[in-house]
């Protein structure tokens, strides 16, 4: 199974920002997923322009199961109120053996993410539930702090909790965005992998667009960084400091 992870639109920064989005959308159109999977701040400032176009664009993707969720810039102004609108998602999208459940981490008008109690209880109940698949679950804020982002200010809050009931719940991978910055860390037996931006310009230590091409075999997987408009490179390259910047 292949999981396109696309994170940070920012719909309505700038012109150009779209036109790098139109590019990755004919690139994970011939990749041909079986999921993608978008974590947050598909606008700018929640307007709803911004989430029209949004929708506009990520329709464009040819995917049957696609799960979109909302960052802390989609939370802005209200706009959490057209989140579900333009974007419902199931409770856990399952599909071939995977289960995938989107946590929502955004408040109105706040930068830091949040789980929450119940949240964390739900997630237990949904690993539970699902214990015999491959299981990832996706959010938008980082549960553990990325280089080259300056200061851990956004962090989830509860991370402390969310990472036990992940882990307990025998979790196998982590999907976040938020930071705009890719990056792969583990936490006992569980990936995390931060997506960088796939059309925003505000980069942060990977000065390249990109989103992860996820490979998923049985219970294992293959992580893979793909560049928008270049090639992919393997998480071990970015680890040993490979900066994204365009060498020609």
């Amino acid at each position: 199974m292949r999981i396109v992870h696309i994170s940070d639109l920012h719909c309505g920064e700038s012109q150009s920002g779209l036109q790098l989005l139109e590019t990755a959308i004919g690139e994970i159109n011939e990749a041909k997923p079986d999921i993608v999977v978008v974590t947050g701040d598909l606008t700018c400032n929640g307007f709803l322009e911004e989430y029209r176009l949004a929708k506009e664009y990520l329709s464009k993707l040819e995917c049957k199961h696609i799960l979109v969720g909302g960052g802390n810039h989609d939370f802005r102004f209200t706009g959490f109120l057209l989140l579900n609108k333009f974007f419902p998602r199931p409770e856990v999208l399952v599909s071939d053996g995977v289960a995938i459940c989107y946590i929502s981490t955004s408040r109105p008008d706040r930068d830091d993410g949040e789980v929450g109690h119940r949240q964390v209880l739900w997630i237990r109940e949904i690993m539970r539930r699902h214990r015999d698949k491959f299981k990832i679950v996706a959010m938008h804020h980082h549960l553990v702090p990325i280089p080259d982002t300056g200061t851990a200010q956004n962090l989830v809050l509860d991370a402390g909790d969310v990472l036990r009931a992940l882990v307990e719940g025998g979790v196998n991978l982590v999907l976040c965005g938020h930071k705009h910055r890719p990056w792969r860390t583990r936490v006992e037996d569980m990936c995390i992998i931060n997506a960088g931006s796939v059309s925003s310009k505000k980069l942060r230590g990977f000065f390249s667009n990109s989103y992860n091409v996820v490979d998923v075999d049985d219970n294992s997987f293959k992580a893979e960084l793909k560049v928008v408009g270049g090639r992919r490179i393997d998480f071990e390259e970015i680890l040993r400091g490979f900066d994204g910047i365009p060498t020609s």
